[in-house]
């Protein structure tokens, strides 16, 4: 009895070194494109969570006490970097386990905005806070190459840290890459018949997509969602929109900005949205190729319609 009893215990000791040898990497990011993208990675190993909440701005999400606890203490962190996610880097300072800011990884295409990213808000009561001439488009993972870029990172770093699923890693980077491959030729081929229509957007969030697809906004509505514009500013933006005819302008979800539909009163205009985030959409290997697809797809079928 005794010596089966020291059999059974090696067993549970055995089960439990090998279960704490392969420990879980928690991996955390920002953004649910971020989460989409490691997910991608880690598929078939763990599902890597998320900060914010569907339907919270980047730009001035308010964390609570459970998300610094989580920030402090997962094993791997991604985020956009400061231009994105203002309020990381004071939680962040305290953390000692590592963290990515994913916009300064080497091979990364950035765009900063243009002197005339603004030319058709001039009149706008006020700028968006983070979209002043020069200053980093931080909208990154919009761009497929960009996202190989990540996943890249996350493979390696996931390697490194659970080397037991190296191999899996790296056979998801590889399958994630395949995949982007055949979406690009999906979107190429969906957008080519709107190459050259114009459209309007209420933020500046677009243009890595828009480079990558041959597509180019013809003006941004820029307006603080809090701030009521005046006359003015309503009158010229509809002018434009005269200018032009049928058009479709774009908000993003949740939120359509309250001027929408005044400005679009009795003009031959299309509202739509485009959702740069994919706040929910479910965190699969697929994820990322399903909020690109559906930007593409919403965009496309907005111009087509007119």
């Amino acid at each position: 009895m005794s010596r089966l009893f020291s059999i059974f215990v090696a067993f549970i000791a055995s089960f439990l070194l090998i279960g704490s040898a392969q420990a879980e990497v928690k991996v955390l990011t920002s953004i649910k494109p971020l989460q989409l993208i490691a997910t991608a990675v880690q598929d078939g190993v763990a599902i890597p969570e998320v900060l914010l909440p569907p339907g919270a701005s980047p730009h001035n999400y308010a964390l609570r006490p459970s998300d610094v606890r989580k920030v402090q203490s997962v094993d791997l962190l991604y985020w956009i970097g400061p231009d994105m996610e203002g309020f990381l880097p004071r939680v962040l300072n305290g953390r000692t386990l590592p963290s990515v800011a994913v916009q300064d990884l080497p091979g990364m295409k950035l765009r900063r905005f243009a002197e005339d990213s603004q030319s058709h808000a001039e009149d706008a009561d006020e700028h968006d806070h983070d979209h002043r001439p020069g200053t980093l488009d931080a909208h990154l993972w919009l761009s497929p190459v960009n996202a190989r870029v990540i996943a890249t990172k996350m493979a390696a770093d996931l390697s490194a840290a659970d080397p037991a699923n190296a191999a899996r890693y790296q056979s998801n980077l590889k399958a994630f890459d395949e995949r982007l491959d055949a979406l690009d030729l999906r979107l190429k081929k969906r957008l080519a018949g709107v190459e050259g229509k114009s459209y309007f957007v209420f933020h500046e969030a677009f243009d890595y997509f828009e480079d990558a697809y041959g597509l180019k906004h013809t003006g941004v509505f820029s307006v603080a969602a809090e701030v009521q514009p005046g006359a003015q500013h309503v009158a010229a933006m509809r002018a434009r929109l005269q200018e032009v005819g049928k058009t479709c302008v774009f908000s993003e979800p949740p939120l359509r900005p309250r001027l929408a539909e005044t400005l679009v009163a009795g003009l031959p205009v299309k509202l739509a949205e485009l959702d740069a985030l994919g706040g929910y959409t479910p965190a699969t290997a697929q994820g990322y190729e399903q909020v690109l697809e559906k930007l593409g797809n919403d965009l496309a079928g907005c111009l087509e319609s007119l």
